[in-house]
């Protein structure tokens, strides 16, 4: 196989673990085996002496940088659900096992987080000890457009956002840019993107004496973000703190400013019954470690494709935008106000023992 067919290229240069997600013209959405690629080379960097910290980026449409990651491979989701492909199972147990490893790998971990940085990308992100964005950062968890919910973690990494943050972006799918990362928690530094070509590059040819070397070194290339673009954090905390989902959308829909009733349209739109179950699983993540978090998603996510067998949110969400692309999702209840608790806590049930959960291993 040539160095360009392969979606993940992997190399060590210097004393530097060097990865490129290499699937371009998907925004390097992740499949199955970029998932294997990246936890078999993580693993084997991870005790080799040689290797004193990891990178990784996304190669864009015009070569290295551009595009981060904008997901996990809806297509392959809505194809493998739609028939009972076992490797659904598979895709989120090793998915979420991977988000556990780079939360918890021992190596610097720096993420290279330019242009797209979406669900999966956040997932292969979050957990690094640097995290970088540019100017051409676009992030955002918007699993609700597609009647899925925030997962890889989002639970606990959107939970720990200041005041309300995490309820917001978890519910509206709303996109942000670096400096808005940056106060929320979800990145650490500003490098501007036309300089990351160069400190790419000198990871690789530099002499580090260890890992907390090399990234102090990226870090002192950081320079300020500017001003944040969210100026409605008042408002944020204000509204999502509310009880429920119906108490939320009602609130925005009584207020007489563009931003609230601009907020309220989005949460029309997108799933109703994942809307209630999303503000459920932020408000649960929030006391919990990322173990937890991730076993609870990934019962979570087990039910939002065979909890209601021929009525699933995720499959009809993906087939309306990414499949027939009608933009129509016929949601089930189709409106906020007809969803039962009942219904919602049917996907906090996990359907394994504890010892037989499939992420029963990670601590």
């Amino acid at each position: 196989m040539t160095e360009m067919a392969t979606e993940v290229v992997a190399e060590v240069r210097g004393r530097v673990g060097c990865i490129t997600l290499n699937r371009p013209k998907a925004l390097n959405a992740l499949s199955l085996g970029m998932v294997r690629d990246l936890m078999a080379t993580l693993l084997a960097w991870q005790h080799d002496d040689k290797v004193l910290a990891v990178a990784i980026r996304g190669n864009g449409r015009e070569g290295p940088f551009g595009a981060f990651c904008a997901g996990g491979d809806i297509r392959f989701l809505h194809a493998a659900g739609s028939v009972g492909n076992p490797q659904l199972e598979d895709f989120f147990t090793e998915e979420y096992a991977l988000n556990h490893l780079i939360h918890n790998y021992g190596k610097p971990y720096i993420a290279f987080m330019d242009g797209i940085v979406m669900g999966g990308g956040m997932g292969i992100s979050q957990g690094g000890s640097l995290r970088i964005v540019t100017e051409r950062t676009k992030m955002a968890m918007p699993e609700t457009a597609i009647g899925l919910f925030p997962d890889v973690g989002g639970g606990y990494f959107l939970s720990r956002c200041p005041g309300r943050v995490g309820e917001w972006l978890a519910l509206t799918g709303d996109t942000i840019g670096a400096a808005d990362a940056i106060a929320f928690g979800l990145a650490d530094g500003f490098l501007p993107a036309d300089q990351q070509a160069a400190v790419w590059e000198g990871l690789g040819t530099q002499a580090f004496a260890d890992g907390a070397a090399a990234q102090q070194w990226v870090a002192s290339k950081f320079v300020a973000a500017g001003a944040c673009q969210i100026s409605a954090r008042t408002q944020i905390d204000q509204y999502f703190a509310l009880d429920g989902v119906s108490a939320i959308v009602a609130a925005l829909e009584r207020a007489n400013d563009d931003w609230a009733r601009a907020t309220a349209a989005t949460l029309r739109k997108r799933s109703p019954l994942m809307l209630h179950v999303v503000l459920e699983q932020i408000r649960r993540a929030r006391a919990m470690g990322l173990a937890d978090d991730l076993r609870m998603e990934r019962d979570m996510v087990r039910h939002c494709f065979y909890l209601r067998p021929g009525e699933s949110e995720t499959l009809e969400g993906i087939r309306a935008l990414a499949v027939d692309k009608d933009q129509n999702p016929a949601w089930r209840p189709a409106r906020i106000e007809d969803v039962s608790p009942e219904l919602v806590q049917a996907f906090f049930k996990s359907p394994w023992p504890a010892h037989a959960h499939p992420l029963a291993a990670l601590r």
